[in-house]
Parts: C-alpha cells; structure tokens; sequence
C-alpha cells in the first residue's frame, strides 16, 4: 500500500497512525507499506517532495517545525518498529533530483533555457542571485558536515535579483544537462527547485553516503526512487549497487518513470541493468481510459502498450496515486464505477507487484474530500492471498467482456478462482475452464456483486456472469 496522499492531516500524526494500523494492514492482505519522504521539506505542512535536508528525518528544528509534515522522527521509528512486528516490509520514498528551501543566496552565472526546449538557449550567460546555499543551520553539522552551494546544482527555476522565474542552466567548465535522462522537453534533467548536479563527484559521493546511513538508520527493506527520469541513470545505478552491496541484504528499489511509453521505460531498465522496478505507467492511462470510454472501450486492449506486459518482473502495478488524484499535476484519476474493476486488473493477476493506494482504500482530505472504498478493494485483497494463485488462462475475445482463470496451486487448499470484467450495458458472460477435477463444485462471487452461484460441469467448465459495468471473482467459499 501507497500508505499517503496528498492531503492526509497536517498534523504530524502520520506515522502514528501507520503504528496503530500495521496489524490492520497485514490482516487485510498488504505485504509492505511505501512511506512518503521522511526528510524535511522547505516547509513543515509540505508533503516532503520539496526536500530541504536529507539528514533530517524530523529530529532538528529548522524551516519552522521540527517535525515534518508526518511526524518526527521518534514517531517514524515507532512505526516502522510496529510495521516490522505486524510483518510488515517497509519502504522509504527517496527524493534525489533536487533540493528546496536554500538557506542563502549566492551570485552565480546562467545561461536561460527554452522552458519547452532545455537544449535551446534563450540568452547569453548572465548574473543571477539562487538560493543555492545550504549549511542547514539547526542541524549544525551532525550525521554530515557537508554543504552545498551553486556548483552542486545544474539549475535553478528562480532569479532572486530579479524576482522572476524560467529556466536558468549554471554555467560551469564542462557543465551540462546531463545525457542519461528523458528525453521529453528535448532534455528533462531539469525538472524543478535547485537541480543536483550528479557530474559533481562530491555529490555523488555524499548522496551515496546518505543512502547508506538511511539504510543503517531506519532498517528499511527498499525504496521508491522518486522522478528517477529526471535524474542520471549511470547514477541511479551506481546508487542501488552501492547501497545494496552495504546492506548486505536484499534491499528492493522501485522507482517512478512517468512515461508512458514503453522504450522509453525499457532504455532506462537497460541502463540500469533491470535492478529496479517502475510503476507502469502505461497501464494506469489504459485504466484511466477505459472508466471515461465506459462501455466504448475494447476491453481487449487494457493491457496493450503496458510494461506489465511486456517486463512483468521489473513492473509495479497500480490503478491510482498521490499525483494522479484530484487536483494534481498529473490528474487522472480513475472514476469510481470501474475502480473495482480496475483493481481486479492488477491484483488477481499473475504478473506485476501491485501497489493499493491510500486514497482509494480510506479517502481522501482536502478541497477534494473522497470517501475510500475498502468495501470494493477488501474481497480483492482477499481473493488475491488464497484464490487467485497458480498458472493463468485468459480469455480477452470480446470488446466488453473480459476473464480469466488462475488455476491453484496444490500447497494451498481450495485455491484457483474465475474473474469476469464487464463494461458493457449488459451483463457479461464467459464460458471458462477451470479443470476437470473441480467438476460439480459450487463457486460463488467474492466481490458480493452477483448472489447466483456457478457448479462447474463435468468438463471442468464454468458459466461466469458479471452485472453490467462491475467485475465478479467467483471461487470456492471463504470459510
């Protein structure tokens, strides 16, 4: 489970209702929780992708506060401790591509950009003042005693001489954007804030320093690495090898590519040799897509242009996000009248690693107050852990009506279940084999959605129906 939104209380009870959850969580079916930055942000009610100091989990009082917006860092700990006796896996989000929040300004030289076109400059070189500095006051040096300034950073978004904004590249001997990142915008290293310039050795070296001293603070078993293609791919690289090779234990990267193109993804998975996941972006735009089309969109074709499809090893599944929910820079936020659907997309498959988010299971605060619905998402998360195991059949041959079967697995009893996904304005049928030796057992749907039970024949076949615009997931009962 993504375990935030964008609006959860600013109240810095965060990760004290995490703490009083986990044993929920892991009841209800979730294997891990993904946390949101834990590092001080430019300000204590941000969300913590404005991060200020990466050594800051909420313990020094700086940029107004001294917790962050979740909780400090006494609570964290107390949270991922409960998460770990919960059983539990807990990972961090990182945030690596820029800093916010400068304690000072310095003068430097830029040469402006294209905001359209970061390889078109715009201007000559040319004096600015950015808030490039950051000595971190409150922290006074403990845990790392290093500082940054305009040389640590490849751009910045404000001019505070002039009090404007654009896109402003420093200019430095050799100094570029970098070669290994998207390549939208002509160039996306530059995405916002102060820009970190991963060129810099002493860079490199502390930020690989600080990964290892999170990995030793909090005992975490992974990371989300966030906006990873804004950010040197050699880099990302050498980062997950560093901090693995010093944990000396399974450590699990994923990280979010927001393209939805596949090359694209699958040029940066080369480039890092596979050893990290991506959140499929792809799939959540076909999701997106199919609640707005309704009843006009092929079924067939939810899974065609999709990572899950094509490197479901390397790919994390998931319907809805902190960025894609109302309001925010990237809203596409799935319609409620196929968000069960959707979630049976990802969750009773066999391939990708599904992400639940919070906002769909308890809501969402905020000018876009939302009600959750773990009524819709429970059966699934249940049917996922003793149904829908084993090998799958999948019968994707009409535009609005989709199924498949997941056949068992011998070790769990009573495993193996039939989905049926419907968009059509009548109720969808599917004619599906689920094996000879279930013949004459008494199947029912999980979701509650249909009261009708389904007796598989004595050829091992079943007549699975689902109501018009909804899902069923029949299986033997749950006792």
């Amino acid at each position: 489970m993504q375990y935030f939104e964008w609006h959860v209380p600013d109240d810095g009870k965060h990760w004290d209702r995490l703490k009083d959850n986990a044993q929920e969580l892991k009841d209800m079916g979730i294997d891990a929780v993904w946390l949101p930055p834990p590092t001080k942000a430019d300000h204590p009610s941000n969300a913590g992708y404005a991060v200020y100091d990466v050594y800051d989990l909420g313990e020094f009082d700086q940029k107004g506060a001294v917790r962050t917006k979740y909780g400090t860092r006494e609570q964290l700990e107390k949270a991922i401790e409960a998460c770990r006796e919960a059983g539990l896996m807990v990972y961090i989000d990182l945030v690596m591509n820029h800093k916010a929040g400068g304690d000072d300004t310095e003068t430097f030289k830029v040469i402006e950009v294209d905001a359209g076109n970061r390889q078109e400059e715009i201007s000559e070189p040319f004096d600015i003042d950015g808030y490039t500095r950051f000595y971190f006051p409150g922290r006074k040096g403990k845990y790392s005693k290093f500082e940054w300034n305009f040389t640590h950073f490849v751009g910045v978004d404000y001019d505070a001489k002039e009090d404007r904004t654009g896109v402003f590249k420093i200019v430095g001997e050799d100094k570029d954007w970098s070669e290994n990142v998207d390549d939208e915008l002509g160039n996306f290293d530059y995405l916002m804030y102060s820009d970190i310039y991963y060129d810099h050795p002493d860079v490199k070296a502390e930020m690989i320093e600080w990964g290892k001293w999170l990995t030793d603070t909090l005992d975490v078993d992974g990371f989300r690495l966030d906006a990873v293609k804004h950010i040197d791919s050699k880099f990302i690289s050498e980062f997950i090898d560093e901090v693995r090779e010093y944990a000396d234990r399974d450590i699990y990267f994923f990280g979010e590519f927001w393209n939805p193109e596949i090359e694209a993804k699958e040029g940066f998975l080369k480039d890092v040799e596979f050893d990290i996941d991506l959140f499929d972006v792809g799939l959540h735009y076909n999701l997106f897509e199919a609640a707005n089309e309704k009843e006009n969109y092929d079924l067939t074709q939810i899974f065609e242009g999709t990572l899950v499809k094509e490197a479901p090893w390397n790919t994390m599944t998931f319907v809805d996000n902190h960025d894609t929910q109302p309001g925010e820079g990237l809203e596409s936020f799935v319609d409620d009248w196929f968000k069960q659907s959707a979630y049976a997309l990802i969750l009773l498959r066999r391939d990708g690693y599904p992400c639940v988010f919070y906002g769909d299971y308890y809501g969402i605060d905020g000018d876009y107050d939302k009600e959750g619905l773990p009524e819709a998402i429970d059966p699934l998360l249940r049917a996922r852990h003793v149904r829908a195991l084993g090998e799958q059949e999948d019968y994707f041959d009409h535009a609005d009506t989709i199924g498949w079967v997941r056949f068992g697995k011998e070790e769990v009893e009573d495993s193996g279940c039939a989905v049926v996904v419907s968009n059509g304005l009548e109720d969808g049928v599917k004619k599906m084999y689920v094996g000879e030796e279930r013949s004459g057992e008494e199947w029912v749907d999980f979701t509650g959605n249909r009261e009708d039970n389904v007796t598989i024949d004595e050829e091992g076949f079943g007549e699975f129906y689902a109501n018009s615009q909804s899902v069923s997931v029949y299986a033997l009962p749950d006792e």
